[in-house]
């Protein structure tokens, strides 16, 4: 009888040390949703490359994973990439909701950081890691809308206003804000016709021996993406590597298609935009390299280019456009032909503005980039 007791609580006993474990172990195998996306090199001593996306328009939370496989997987650097998201939806990407980009901190470790963001009013306490990189004078990389990174409007008490694309207040040498200050240019206008003239890439005069254009001959960099434009010269140091001829739509305009009708195999240059500007007698810079300092800072170096959208970037040319920016960035010998060669599947979606409803329905995981 003894016995038997003995044996009946020895089996009570590991009974429920079993079922104790088996929740520990169906606790620890579900992790929080996936907010970020890290692409580890091999290299113990990889530069770090923090990609941060968040625009409403161009795509750029398809371009930026893209963009860090392939400096990852071909070239060995380690990669964050970082996203716009609701805070009470984590790990859901929303590229619509402007106050929040999580994993920021990422910027304490990053040699290099690579902003693709549209009029973003993000909390102070985001903003003050940004500030902390720019002051530290590491390299900045701007894609397209990143000229008009952040907008706050007249109520905040952000103590970071100044960013915003266009600032004119009391602090006289933000003017025009981070995109001014930091890229060499604020938002100015849609110098193509926004869906109707693409781009062509024509390397520049002060680009022609530039380590940035290895492997990059006129015509090779062809977008869908109209010329921004800019005002002429650009500010301090900056030197012009591409410019952007602005090429007619030899097809028919269809909303439907991801180029909008557009072709790399159109040739004709445009003589007018829609306002009826003269768009190619004087060529507006598309890439451009300067040097940046803000105040109380150390001075670093840049590199902005006003193309390089998702669908921009199925062309061989940009990529290889902005993969050397990456090297030349952060003072490494540039490839004479970097392999740029997509990683996975690739296949983005057109340019375009999408309403709130689009990301609530859709759902896209921050993991379906991985």
């Amino acid at each position: 009888m003894k016995k038997a007791l003995v044996l009946f609580i020895g089996c009570l006993l590991i009974t429920a040390c079993g079922q104790k474990t088996d929740k520990k172990t169906s606790e620890e195998s579900e992790p929080g949703p996936k907010e970020w996306l890290t692409f580890n090199a091999e290299a113990n001593k990889a530069k770090h490359v923090v990609l941060i996306s968040g625009d409403e328009e161009y795509r750029s939370e398809e371009a930026l994973p893209q963009l860090a496989k392939i400096l990852s997987a071909k070239h060995g650097f380690k990669c964050t990439v970082l996203f716009a998201q609701d805070p009470s939806k984590p790990g859901i990407i929303n590229s619509n909701y402007v106050k929040n980009i999580p994993g920021l901190d990422a910027l304490n470790t990053a040699d290099l950081m690579v902003i693709f963001t549209r009029f973003r009013a993000l909390p102070d306490e985001q903003m003050q890691l940004i500030d902390n990189y720019l002051k530290s004078g590491r390299p900045v990389i701007g894609i397209r809308t990143a000229t008009h990174a952040f907008n706050f409007d007249s109520e905040s008490k952000s103590n970071f206003k100044h960013y915003s694309n266009g600032y004119a207040g009391d602090k006289k040498e933000w003017a025009d804000g981070f995109g001014r200050l930091v890229l060499g240019e604020k938002w100015i206008s849609h110098h193509g016709h926004h869906k109707h003239q693409s781009t062509r890439g024509i390397v520049a005069e002060t680009g022609k021996n530039h380590p940035i254009t290895h492997g990059i001959k006129d015509g090779d960099i062809w977008g869908p993406t109209d010329v921004y434009g800019v005002r002429l010269p650009l500010p301090g140091d900056s030197q012009p590597i591409i410019l952007g001829e602005v090429i007619e739509r030899e097809g028919a305009f269809n909303e439907e298609d991801l180029f909008y009708g557009m072709r790399p195999t159109d040739s004709k240059a445009a003589t007018e935009n829609d306002k009826g500007v003269k768009v190619n007698d004087i060529l507006m810079p598309i890439a451009w390299t300067k040097s940046y300092q803000i105040p109380d800072g150390k001075k670093g170096k840049v590199f902005t280019s006003t193309i390089g959208s998702a669908s921009d970037m199925l062309n061989e040319g940009t990529r290889r456009l902005l993969v050397n920016s990456v090297f030349w960035s952060l003072n490494m010998p540039v490839p004479e032909k970097a392999d740029v060669e997509l990683v996975g599947d690739f296949n983005p979606t057109a340019y375009e503005f999408r309403d709130d409803r689009y990301w609530l329905e859709k759902q896209l995981k921050v993991e379906d980039f991985d």
